[in-house]
Parts: structure tokens; sequence; C-alpha cells
């Protein structure tokens, strides 16, 4: 049986609430559960939420409902969604509070750009996906002020990214560590 290291943790996972990438959502989600976390999916709309491969999942809460101070760790999920649904001024603003509210961010694949975008990677190291034809998320992480290391995972102090689905796994434990 796995230890319940997470258990009374909360975490908000954030999906775009259509062509988020399945794999980075549920595979992180069942780990961190595994862990004893409690977890709250949010996104753009309340509803049935559809991932690129097809999976589903119900959105607990809304960006505009969503208060970081009320969870231990708020992370953002990436997929071909993740600009069009959290890309904006409500995902700079729960990007910002979490950091003010000292938990621990999360963000895998594109979504780092949004932490960027927001301000939190100013002067920190973190990864983002990119592809070999595609560099512009790292473009944006580095003229945002990111340190941008090419790794899988890479956590500083309480900011947690990972550059995409083959880090699902390693991202997940990593938000383990950093809550524990």
């Amino acid at each position: 049986m796995a230890e319940k290291l997470l258990e009374n943790k909360k975490i908000a996972i954030l999906i775009a609430f259509r062509d988020f990438r399945d794999i980075e959502y549920f595979i992180p989600r069942d780990i961190l559960l595994g862990a004893g976390a409690r977890i709250t999916t949010v996104s753009s709309q309340k509803g049935t939420a559809i991932g690129a491969d097809g999976g589903d999942t119900e959105v607990n809460l809304t960006l505009d409902e969503l208060n970081p101070a009320e969870f231990d760790a708020v992370v953002f999920i990436g997929g071909s969604g993740t600009l069009k649904y959290l890309d904006n001024d409500q995902g700079y603003r729960v990007a910002k509070e979490t950091v003010r509210a000292d938990k621990v961010l999360g963000a895998i694949c594109i979504s780092p750009v949004i932490l960027a975008k927001a301000g939190i990677l100013k002067g920190k190291k973190a990864t983002v996906w990119s592809a070999l034809l595609q560099k512009e998320t790292i473009r944006v992480l580095k003229t945002n002020g990111a340190i941008y290391e090419e790794k899988p995972v890479v956590v500083d102090r309480k900011i947690v990214t990972g550059n995409g689905p083959g880090a699902a796994k390693e991202w997940a434990q990593a938000i383990i560590e950093a809550l524990k």
C-alpha cells in the first residue's frame, strides 16, 4: 500500500475545457490521489472537460472561483487547448496568487508559458515543451526572465515545471516532494 504522504493536502489541477493533454492530467492526478491528496479539477467553465485524446473529467471549480490560498498546490496541465483556455488574466491571477500565498505551483508541457507571461518565472529555473521546429515556447520563457533548462522536470523552490507527457510521472513525484 502506498504511503499517504499527502494526506489532508489539497491540490487544484487546472485544465483546458477542451483539448487538455490526457496523459499529463490523468497520470499525475492518479499518482497524487494515490499519495492521499484531495484533487479539485479547475477549468474555464463547469461541465465535462474533454482531453485531446478523448479522456474526460468533471470540472469542480471555474478559474474565477479558484482561491489558490485554499490549496496546498496549484498545477497547470498542458495540451493544445491550454493557451486558448488558460493563457489569460484569470490564469495569470491564479499563478500570481499561488506564489503570493507561498504554495507549490506546477506547470507541465506548454503551460509554463502561462507562468512566464504572469511574471512568475523571472530569475527562476524552468523547463517547457518544445519541438525541433518549434522553439517559441523556450523564447517566451527566456523573454520573460526564466532560466531555461533542457530537462524533463525542473524544480526551483516551490515551482515545479515539466516538459511534456513523457515527464508526467516524474513531475507528479516532484510535486509530492515539494509538498512534503
